[in-house]
């Protein structure tokens, strides 16, 4: 069983290593400003400066035509604004990427570091129990990516209600949009913090530990590649199914953490 008591307490201990480096979040502060800005160029700075419109884009009016079979989002609006609000909603999968990334290099350094720094062994002397320890190295190095990838969350949306066509922000803000915020964004990166943890106790180079994120920055990207030229759409209920899958992945690596995690060799190796 876990203690919420002992789980708080090493996660206020990471959260402060993290404070006292401040670097530690610049990664995902980059990548968010990134996917802030990019959207913005794409569809409103470019068409702006080539007099061209992007609905006059035939893979994307195409791409636009399919998905709106699928999405009631899409019905209400006209061809160019239906246009924005496919590409806006789509950018929004690159915010799942950002606390990703940032948190896989806070989840990699966090044990390989201790390590380098002896100070794990003296922590496994105490009662906190492997799957404890691992999963409160896994909530801390979370919620930091995860406070900046909200921020940049509520700037996108404030940019698309003060520079998008009508409509378009209320066809970005859907179901769909928000499962994929809410529920696929934030297990994807628990699951990505858990297998990084996993690797990086049996690591002692962060950057091996730190790869396995691009594993699961894949599939992410194919779904948003795979969208964008009208390959498949991701409906609500596929969203849902893939929240519940993931859920369960980090479950089982959260076990396999912990078995990986060889804490009576760590011990006998200190004493």
């Amino acid at each position: 069983m876990f203690d919420r008591h002992r789980i708080a307490t090493l996660m206020g201990k990471e959260l402060r290593e993290f404070r006292a480096n401040p670097t530690s979040v610049l990664p995902v502060t980059l990548v968010v400003f990134i996917c802030l800005v990019l959207p913005f160029m794409v569809l409103k700075i470019v068409p702006s400066a080539t007099g061209q419109s992007i609905a006059n884009d035939d893979m994307l009016r195409k791409a636009v035509a399919f998905a709106s079979k699928h999405l009631d989002e899409f019905a209400a609006l006209t061809a160019d604004q239906a246009a924005e609000a496919f590409l806006f909603q789509q950018f929004l999968m690159l915010f799942l990427i950002a606390p990703l990334l940032g948190g896989v290099a806070l989840a990699a350094h966090s044990v390989v570091g201790e390590k380098q720094g002896k100070t794990l062994e003296p922590l496994l002397t105490t009662p906190v129990g492997t799957s404890e320890l691992l999963v409160a190295k896994v909530l801390a190095a979370f919620l930091p990516s995860l406070v900046i990838e909200g921020l940049g969350l509520i700037l996108y949306l404030l940019g698309l209600w003060l520079f998008a066509s009508p409509g378009v922000l209320q066809a970005v803000v859907s179901a769909r949009s928000i499962v994929l915020l809410v529920a696929i964004g934030p297990l994807a990166t628990l699951a990505a913090l858990q297998a990084t943890i996993a690797v990086s106790s049996r690591a002692n180079d962060p950057r091996s530990a730190q790869q396995i994120a691009v594993l699961l920055v894949l599939p992410l990207m194919i779904m948003l590649i795979g969208q964008i030229v009208g390959a498949f759409v991701v409906t609500i209920t596929t969203l849902i199914l893939m929240a519940v899958a993931m859920a369960v992945a980090w479950g089982l690596l959260v076990m396999l953490s912990v078995a990986l995690f060889d804490r009576e060799n760590i011990l006998t190796r200190w004493r």
